[in-house]
């Protein structure tokens, strides 16, 4: 495996493609939009300097980094040579659907097709595909070259194969990975997450403690790096109020989305993006 696709340039999508050319693939960043390119090799560019600056890497490993990455906004420009291409777009299922089915068509057919989806189903966003053995799901977390997992989720029919495959790439980019057997809503990860910040909710909607102090017992008690309403306001309101439903329609009351939540949302209080979410910035 030497080139890796990446469809998608935001957030997730540039860290991916960041990772993987450090580890010295040679890797296509593609997005319908120029701007979104031009933002995410600013990004690159931006962590890469970090990294310097903490010493994780020097500058010829900058240089080299730099020079595995093209941009293109031609899909199958993007992935005509890919022996893996891993999609980050937006996580509505219809939308990753059409790409699937067109990457399909377009890429060869060894060609492993991987969706960076954090809940919807891997067996449904590859459903419509003819090389159903590989489809996979590698959930990377944000941000990308910080956090060392990768949760692999299995769809219906991926082959052992496929699996084995990716794992072994996720190990070569310095990743260490989990394997959700079963393609369940949430996965893992998300359902863990979801099902703590639920909880969280709740305590705080019954007048249990505060805001800060539901985020600081969490910080102090089991060392979590930002507390549930701090990481809240981190990801979105509003990709965790889509997130919340999606669970709830799935695993029911436990996940119910509390009022406020909706209200804040609808005001546009949509967390660190917007200014105010949970807190101020």
């Amino acid at each position: 495996m030497q080139n890796i696709s990446v469809i998608g340039a935001g957030i997730m999508g540039h860290g991916i493609a960041q990772i993987a050319a450090l580890s010295g693939y040679n890797v296509v960043l593609r997005d319908i939009n120029h701007d979104m390119l031009e933002k995410g090799l600013q990004n690159i560019d931006r962590s890469l300097n970090l990294m310097i600056k903490s010493e994780k890497i020097t500058e010829t490993e900058k240089k080299k980094c730099i020079q595995k990455i093209q941009v293109k906004t031609n899909l199958y420009e993007s992935v005509k040579e890919s022996d893996l291409v891993i999609e980050a777009i937006p996580e509505v299922l219809s939308l990753k659907q059409e790409l699937f089915q067109q990457l399909d068509e377009i890429c060869p057919p060894e060609t492993i097709l991987a969706t960076n989806t954090s809940q919807l189903s891997v067996t449904l966003i590859g459903s419509k595909v003819l090389r159903k053995e590989k489809i996979i799901g590698t959930h990377f977390f944000n941000p990308v070259p910080v956090m060392k997992l990768v949760e692999i989720i299995k769809g219906l029919e991926t082959s052992e194969e496929t699996l084995q495959t990716v794992q072994t790439f996720c190990h070569t980019i310095g990743k260490e990975t989990v394997v959700c057997n079963k393609d369940t809503p949430g996965f893992i990860t998300t359902r863990l997450l979801l099902a703590q910040r639920a909880e969280a909710f709740r305590l705080y909607e019954e007048g249990v403690a505060t805001i800060e102090d539901i985020d600081k017992a969490m910080r102090l008690a089991f060392k979590h790096p930002m507390g549930p309403f701090q990481l809240a306001d981190l990801a979105g309101l509003d990709t965790g109020l889509k997130a919340l439903t999606s669970m709830e329609e799935n695993y029911g009351e436990r996940f119910k989305s509390p009022t406020y939540l909706k209200q804040m949302v609808a005001l546009g209080y949509l967390g660190k993006k917007k200014g105010k979410g949970f807190y101020e910035y």
